[in-house]
């Protein structure tokens, strides 16, 4: 009996767990805290620390080349990109174009709000970090999760883990990084200003756009047509009105089965060995940096634009040209309500949100070309 007692604890996982193994099952607990009882991004966060503290039991496998079974969502979904596009899809489905159409000039803070990402680039290759791995970082400021886990994928997938968590992480805390930066950057004068009402925007508008758009974007920048196709053909299935279970089927079952699939895959590829990395707390810090120039970048494009417009627009709604829809948007409604109660910059904070997706986009296609 002792022998039979003995021989299973030698074949079990207890054997081979070591300090990594246990600092990992931290990490993961922690992000399972945040999804669950601060409800920060759980729809990722929960299957990223799921797959984070399953691959650190010794001896499952599940991220065995050619045998594991997290291996093969992550090979076939990400290495493959499959999954990324789909969610972009989804998130067509859902998104509102109207805010973009009916104020164009929301475009320019959308791009605006780039600038951290460039900015974080030569940041990173002064931290060491070589060219590919410098894009990978840089990234994360777009507040993209889709557009970060693609590139880091076919650039540096030693790095996508730290990455997509820094990103998602982000993305989260949004409620917490941006408003500081809006009030340091604003003063409370603009912060009052009261935007006029959106002009109504046609059906027909609403679906020339993504089809223009699409168009347009592929022709200019090819590399980013894997993830504009599809942003672009899930908002014409919601704009045309005619494929209501289309639509219905990305943005949501189609939507929440990919989202498993990757969290589940970002999470496994967080080893001990991986993310246990003195580069890996870099990556977080130059991420937040990246984070917050774009959100300071968006507030002063703004600010700059005022200079010229006689209509003047509340340069908050430049912090919502980050990518992380809608939560950057709310957030700017939020703060500008609590300096103006007639203010509702909602909409109005839309505009560029949905722009900085498309500008997220094109920045990663630009550096998949150069250094992919």
């Amino acid at each position: 009996m002792f022998g039979i007692f003995k021989e299973l604890i030698v074949s079990s996982g207890l054997v081979s767990l070591t300090g990594g193994n246990l600092i990992m099952w931290l990490v993961a607990f922690t992000l399972l805290y945040l999804a669950v009882k601060k409800q920060y991004e759980p729809l990722l966060l929960l299957p990223i620390a799921f797959g984070i503290l399953v691959v650190n039991l010794p001896l499952t496998f599940l991220m065995e080349p050619e045998h594991g079974l997290i291996w093969f969502f992550y090979h076939y979904g990400i290495e493959n990109d499959i999954i990324p596009p789909l969610i972009f899809l989804g998130l067509g489905a859902m998104i509102d174009f109207g805010p973009l159409i009916a104020n164009p000039k929301t475009l320019l803070l959308g791009a605006g709000a780039q600038v951290g990402l460039y900015v974080t680039f030569f940041a990173a290759i002064l931290f060491g970090f070589d060219l590919r791995e410098a894009a990978s970082i840089a990234i994360i400021g777009g507040a993209d999760g889709p557009t970060t886990i693609y590139l880091t994928s076919k650039l540096a997938p030693q790095l996508l883990g730290a990455t997509a968590v820094s990103a998602y992480a982000y993305m989260a805390l949004v409620p917490i990084i941006q408003p500081p930066m809006m009030k340091l950057l604003t003063s409370d004068h603009e912060r009052k200003i009261v935007m006029s009402k959106l002009r109504p925007v046609s059906r027909l508008q609403k679906i020339c756009f993504p089809i223009i758009s699409a168009m347009t974007i592929m022709l200019l920048v090819p590399a980013s047509a894997p993830l504009i196709s599809m942003l672009m053909m899930g908002n014409l299935f919601k704009e045309s009105g005619v494929v209501e279970r289309l639509t219905k089927a990305s943005s949501n079952e189609l939507m929440n089965i990919v989202t498993i699939f990757l969290g589940l895959s970002i999470g496994a590829t967080m080893t001990a060995s991986t993310f246990l990395d003195p580069r890996v707390l870099f990556i977080f810090f130059l991420g937040l940096f990246a984070f917050v120039v774009s959100t300071a970048s968006g507030l002063l494009m703004a600010k700059f634009m005022n200079l010229f417009l006689k209509n003047k627009i509340n340069p908050l709604i430049g912090a919502a040209g980050v990518s992380a829809v809608p939560m950057a948007a709310r957030c700017v409604h939020k703060v500008g309500s609590e300096a103006n109660r007639r203010n509702y910059l909602l909409m109005h904070a839309m505009g560029p949100n949905v722009a900085g997706v498309i500008g997220t986009v094109v920045a990663a296609a630009i550096l998949l070309k150069n250094l992919g």
